[in-house]
């Protein structure tokens, strides 16, 4: 056996307990969930619940308000955060990693802490909102609405999308724009034509996690309504949990769909890579 047999084989056996991990924490959970949505208590196995879920409106409007407030608070997010990293690299470096250490440390800032700052701030006697109505700004704000939760939302979206994106911005290389400058080329003609491309797959790929991070957010935004808004995470812990509505085959089959949600997004985020690739050579 020569050394690079030997060294695949040592490479394999380094893989034996992650592919172990993942099957048995990633995979096999899958599979069991996806096993339990086929069967239902009152027709047996078959597609019966996700009939259910797909012809009440209830269930719609579940799956709708998941993809609104994770949609909507992932573009402000990733807006917030290009603007945000790209203004740190222009800053000086304590402030910079000040910055950095700020936004990894409330990137983990969430469930009921980050629930009861803002009603604290934003709720409807909140110190926020009371200064807003007494300026004239606002004459009404409802935190636990779908505006509400979109800000909410966006709030924890934005240290995580500082932290993706920050390392992106080492991809512009500062002689592309004096060159580009040179050349005669516009401040909107540099991020058109060199900026905007090298950084889209560092944006897509952010955004999609940014996506997937909402859609699966339970504890705060639980904490904040006590389970009375109806998103996807709600809906499925409800049915797990709950001592009226207890239907763990239901609850898979919203898992499933949840789980359908966001491939959809893995594979649209990849064919728009493919295409981004394509058009910048």
């Amino acid at each position: 056996m020569n050394a690079m047999t030997r060294g695949k084989w040592l490479a394999a056996l380094c893989l034996v307990p992650f592919a172990i991990f993942f099957i048995v924490f990633q995979i096999a959970p899958l599979l069991w969930v996806l096993i339990n949505s086929l069967e239902s208590e009152e027709f047996g196995w078959g597609l019966a619940n996700f009939s259910k879920i797909f012809s009440s409106k209830f269930y719609r409007q579940a799956i709708q308000h998941s993809l609104e407030i994770s949609f909507w608070s992932s573009v402000f997010g990733i807006i917030i955060a290009v603007l945000g990293s790209y203004s740190l690299r222009r800053v000086d470096s304590r402030l910079r990693n000040f910055v950095n250490a700020f936004a990894n440390m409330t990137s983990n800032f969430a469930g009921v802490p980050l629930a009861f700052a803002f009603i604290i701030l934003l709720g409807f006697n909140g110190s926020i909102t009371i200064m807003l109505k007494q300026a004239g700004i606002i004459e009404d704000f409802n935190l636990y609405s779908k505006t509400g939760l979109i800000i909410l939302y966006t709030y924890f979206q934005i240290p995580l999308g500082v932290l993706l994106l920050y390392p992106a911005f080492d991809a512009l290389r500062e002689d592309w724009r004096e060159s580009a400058a040179l050349l005669g080329a516009k401040g909107w003609q540099y991020w058109r034509h060199i900026g905007l491309p090298v950084l889209t797959p560092a944006l897509l790929g952010t955004f999609v996690i940014l996506l997937a991070n909402a859609l699966g957010a339970y504890a705060t935004v639980y904490a904040l309504t006590t389970g009375n808004f109806n998103v996807l995470p709600i809906r499925i812990a409800a049915m797990v949990s709950g001592d009226i509505s207890l239907d763990p085959n239901m609850a898979s089959a919203l898992a499933v769909v949840l789980v359908a949600l966001m491939t959809l997004v893995t594979v649209v985020h990849q064919l728009l890579l493919k295409r981004s690739y394509h058009v910048s050579r």
